[in-house]
């Protein structure tokens, strides 16, 4: 698979998508649902899990996307775990206000970039299928 991880940022960067929406739109085709379909599906996940207070969005948005694609559970549980991972090893943070400097003035990476993000180590557990 061609990369999409730009497409998917810029989605992100130019803030008609939150970051979930972002992957999930991004790969709507693959995993057999319409753009607004995937949208719609990821409307609630925008500044994370909670409003910032949970998992990064982006990362929401691979595993929804992962899930769909794999249809197995024990599957897109082990994929989930390795974008979790490598995300973390990259970022330094997985959960949105840690990731944004919420209370420490220090952003460790900015939304389209996690997008990007999410949607490399996605991509990669997808050329596995």
């Amino acid at each position: 698979m061609k990369t999409r991880k730009h497409l998917a940022a810029e989605k992100k960067r130019c803030g008609s998508h939150n970051c979930a929406q972002a992957i999930l739109c991004t790969y709507a085709d693959k995993v057999g649902i319409d753009e607004e379909t995937a949208r719609n599906i990821a409307n609630s996940f925008g500044a994370g899990m909670g409003n910032m207070e949970g998992t990064c969005g982006a990362l929401i948005g691979a595993g929804i996307t992962l899930g769909m694609f794999t249809k197995d559970r024990a599957k897109s549980m082990k994929g989930m775990k390795q974008i979790m991972t490598l995300f973390q090893q990259r970022n330094g943070a997985t959960q949105c206000k840690q990731l944004k400097g919420v209370g420490t003035k220090v952003v460790l990476r900015e939304c389209p970039d996690c997008v990007a993000d999410a949607a490399e180590f996605l991509e990669e557990q997808l050329n596995q299928e």
